[in-house]
């Protein structure tokens, strides 16, 4: 395997729920060496506990890192965090601002102290503006960046995603820029930077057209269900076994076959059928043939002839289904790792997939303090006396 290519970037997970952290953990997958810090004897909440043990869910996010244990709201903790910053290429928190100047690591002071440092401010909304001391996690950030607003059906209340869709998509917006601030300093001789993510950013900027749209328009986008009002047919349909199933065939040759399929190809050529615009107008009474249809066949079955036949579709798909997915696991887009507790645990793979640089997953999530003596004995010649000294004050 070739070399991975964040291979001697060093980065500081200090940080905790989500987005922050799995923005370290995308970093380690390709190489960067993280070193996670954690409240001692609780470490982050991931771990699912509040004695410091170890759950899949930690065995996942905490991949790929090294685990110490330091309590910031000591005056000898922060002083061991600012020592420890300037020997990392990048910083990741997700502190609120007024908890990060009251312990030093604000923007201005860690700039300071680490010019050629990337420091990563994960926040809820931002270093600036009016709601800039405000906390918030996924649902807060979903809520705030409309994605609420717009998800569910017309006639129900809003719905949040069933995962924490922003932390992850931050997460990924978070190592871009770290790679992009990387790439500048280290090609460009620009030095370190501060990147300043709000969390509610990432949904916001997945909302497709609908600010240019309210501009130009006025018109507000709203909860639509399972359906598009401009493309159709596309939509879920319940199938005979009583599964879901969702197909798109909104373009005129996709329709076109789809009709075949049904064994209906006049459908396509009848007026209130044969362009986009017709069938918008006459959506329900198309949608009510489809459903007729789907409804005798099974959702394997049916997604297996549509797909031959070129029209996109799939089953709505369960982790249990995932799990047992030949294309997931021919793919490799599951792994399975194995673990010191939970044996062979099975995790998503190292996304994007890069042909010369592919990720990895060399460890699962560490004990908590697992690396207190590697990491403040090589980085800041800590004695063995000292460390035993600063675990009975509990500083670490």
């Amino acid at each position: 395997m070739s070399s991975l290519p964040l291979a001697g970037i060093r980065v500081l997970d200090l940080s905790t729920v989500l987005a922050a952290p799995v923005t370290a953990t995308f970093l380690g997958d390709f190489g960067a060496e993280v070193v996670k810090v954690e409240e001692p004897g609780r470490g982050d909440f991931t771990r699912g506990t509040a004695t410091g043990g170890r759950s899949p869910y930690w065995a996942q996010e905490a991949r790929n890192k090294k685990s110490v244990t330091l309590d910031l709201r000591t005056a000898a903790g922060q002083r061991l965090i600012r020592d420890l910053v300037p020997h990392f290429d990048v910083v990741i928190t997700n502190y609120r601002p007024p908890t990060l100047q009251k312990w030093g690591l604000d923007p201005d002071a860690l700039s300071v102290l680490a010019p050629d440092t990337v420091l990563v401010y994960v926040t809820g909304y931002g270093l600036t503006g009016p709601y800039r001391d405000r906390g918030s996690f996924d649902r807060i950030a979903s809520a705030f960046a409309g994605l609420t607003h717009v998800t569910g059906d017309a006639d129900r209340p809003p719905v949040r995603s069933g995962y924490s869709t922003i932390d992850y998509m931050a997460a990924y917006l978070g190592a871009f820029s770290v790679v992009t601030a990387l790439y500048h300093r280290d090609t460009v001789g620009g030095g370190g930077q501060i990147i300043d993510l709000a969390l509610y950013e990432a949904g916001f900027r997945a909302s497709e057209d609908a600010l240019t749209s309210y501009a130009a328009t006025g018109r507000i986008r709203e909860r639509l269900g399972n359906r598009n009002p401009l493309i159709v047919p596309a939509s879920d349909f319940t199938t005979a076994d009583g599964r879901r199933l969702s197909l798109h065939a909104g373009t005129d040759p996709l329709f076109r076959r789809l009709t075949a399929l049904m064994g209906r190809p006049e459908l396509a050529d009848a007026p209130e059928y044969a362009t986009r615009g017709a069938r918008v107008e006459h959506a329900e009474p198309l949608y009510a043939l489809i459903a007729a249809w789907v409804a005798g066949h099974t959702a394997d079955e049916l997604a297996e002839r549509l797909n031959d036949a070129g029209v996109p579709a799939s089953p709505l798909m369960s982790i249990a289904d995932i799990a047992a997915d030949p294309h997931y696991l021919e793919r490799g887009s599951i792994v399975h790792v194995e673990d010191p507790e939970f044996g062979e645990l099975p995790m998503p793979a190292p996304i994007p997939r890069l042909s010369r640089t592919p990720g990895s997953i060399r460890t699962t999530g560490p004990a908590l303090g697992e690396h207190n003596a590697d990491v403040y004995q090589d980085l800041l010649g800590l004695t063995p006396a000292e460390l035993t000294a600063l675990h009975a004050d509990g500083v670490i």
